[in-house]
């Protein structure tokens, strides 16, 4: 018997597991960056719906909100939440971001 509805596996969800596992931890606009930067294009808003669905199944954990200062076109603040890997999900450990982050310059944060 065939299920009803849509599935709950999603590949930019997974694409996003696989930049936190080589970043250890990120904000929503960072990941966004990089997965702009390794994957086929998607809005910053379909970043952070994913965001929120993988906090809400376990895959994500909200690591801490900061409240940073700065002069913003909306404002004085920016409210920028830190995302990690949730436990028991398992990267795929992708070449195309494997090899992206070879070349950043920051070290691999596990």
């Amino acid at each position: 018997m065939k299920k009803r509805g849509r599935p709950v596996g999603s590949s930019i969800r997974q694409n996003l597991i696989e930049i936190l596992y080589h970043r250890g931890k990120a904000y929503g606009y960072d990941l966004y960056r990089d997965y702009c930067a390794i994957f086929p294009k998607v809005t910053l808003r379909v970043i952070y719906y994913h965001l929120k669905k993988g906090v809400a199944l376990g895959e994500f954990i909200l690591e801490t909100v900061k409240l940073e200062k700065g002069n913003y076109s909306w404002g004085d603040a920016a409210e920028k939440k830190y995302y990690k890997l949730g436990t028991g999900v398992k990267p795929r450990l992708d070449k195309r971001v494997r090899d992206y982050f070879s070349k950043k310059s920051f070290p691999k944060k596990r």
